[in-house]
């Protein structure tokens, strides 16, 4: 089969399951949308033809397209004006108990047209594009109710079609207890389950589905009902767990068969463990804990001392971490989390891809897989941790088609 594409790089980090792999005086042979060859030296005549493109990144550093894994992709509106409440000690908790956060993204997200919803989203995915991800998982949850929730994954779908960037659609209803059931938490949780999943499911509008299990927030119990009734209807599971205080999510997401458990700071040693025996993928956040000023990250160490595969992801969201910059995560995950240029690399990529149930198909540089890739600025990947604060892509390959020239989309 001759490629449509040559990259040649004597920097190609291929980010296979055992361990990133340097490859130099490498190249990337690509027909279609599909890696069709790694390979070392001079490129074999047998799949260069006179149609063949070139690109020539030698100097410069070759990975796979960055995957978040945890993003809040659609949403009306930004909340900057918490900004003073948080400089001023107030919690992102008591933040939500005043009819803050959450709550007041839910009012405007109701408010804005499918239109304004996907014009604002479509920016966002711009932003992380040419920052280099190339695949996002973008969750519900800012509408809370039956209309709005359809609204945002509906837009989240029309964007999957329309933009470069793979959306993978997540339902997180279970996001926030809305005014409207405040006093009727468990009518929420009915209605939820009898009403908005069966549609949204029989619709084809979200492959997972997710809750936010926290104090003040929903239960064990709430989210093992909920989780119990999405994977009967065929969702795949995610759970935002024991990310301020533990309530044993990271337990209950291995008793589920999740693909991942998200936020993890307040895991107990008893649920990583049980995390890692049943195979779910730690998402960690960083962004988070560094924006809400948390003094503390999730112990990614431990993690992977446990055996854990550890994924790192955004947390984009118009609160908590308002950044599409999957680079300025890669800084915090290094500085707050301490680890290795390797080990952020592969909580991108691989691992990632494991977090959104597609390490089949992305996160590596393999033969089979999708041609996402990224061309870095860098004479090495450690740079480009090292050099922070600025923009590192020189090209972005998405399915085979350059989408990035110069850190501009094309």
């Amino acid at each position: 089969m001759l490629a449509d594409l040559i990259i040649r790089s004597d920097g190609i980090i291929d980010c296979r399951d055992n361990s990133p792999l340097m490859v130099t005086d490498g190249y990337i042979a690509i027909a279609g949308d599909r890696i069709i060859e790694l390979g070392k030296g001079d490129v074999s005549s047998q799949i260069c033809g006179s149609r063949t493109e070139i690109i020539d990144a030698r100097g410069k550093v070759v990975i796979p397209g960055l995957i978040d894994a945890h993003t809040h992709l659609v949403h009306g509106g930004s909340r900057e004006k918490e900004l003073a409440l948080k400089l001023n000690g107030m919690s992102y908790l008591e933040i939500l108990k005043q009819g803050g956060g959450i709550l007041d993204t839910v009012a405007k997200t109701r408010q804005a047209s499918h239109e304004e919803l996907k014009k604002q989203a479509q920016k966002s995915l711009d932003q992380m594009l040419i920052h280099g991800t190339t695949t996002i998982e973008a969750k519900s949850g800012y509408g809370l109710d039956l209309d709005t929730e359809i609204k945002c994954l509906q837009v989240a779908r029309e964007l999957n079609d329309e933009h470069p960037i793979d959306i993978i659609p997540t339902y997180l209803g279970a996001h926030a207890i809305p005014k409207e059931f405040s006093a009727n938490p468990q009518g929420y949780i009915r209605m939820m389950i009898e009403e908005v999943m069966p549609y949204v499911i029989g619709h084809r509008l979200a492959e997972f589905m997710d809750v936010f299990c926290e104090e003040g927030v929903f239960s064990p119990e709430d989210a093992r009902e909920l989780m119990e009734a999405g994977r009967d209807m065929g969702f795949k599971l995610k759970i935002h767990a024991d990310e301020i205080v533990s309530l044993k999510g990271a337990e209950l997401a291995a008793e589920m068969q999740a693909i991942s458990a998200d936020h993890l700071l307040a895991a107990s040693a008893d649920g990583l463990n049980a995390m890692c025996q049943a195979g779910v993928t730690a998402v960690l956040l960083p962004g988070t804990s560094f924006y809400l000023m948390l003094g503390r990250y999730a112990d990614a160490r431990k993690m992977i001392a446990k055996g854990l595969r550890v994924a790192l992801a955004s947390d984009y969201n118009p609160g908590t971490c308002p950044t599409e910059n999957l680079q300025a995560i890669m800084t915090l995950a290094c500085f707050g989390m301490q680890l290795s240029p390797e080990e952020i690399l592969k909580g991108m990529t691989i691992n990632a891809a494991y977090a959104v149930d597609r390490a089949a198909e992305i996160g590596s540089i393999e033969a089979g897989k999708k041609a996402d890739l990224v061309i870095l600025n860098a004479p090495n990947w450690d740079y480009v941790i090292y050099h922070f604060g600025i923009n590192h892509v020189d090209k972005v390959i998405k399915s085979g088609r350059l989408v990035v020239e110069d850190g501009r989309l094309v």
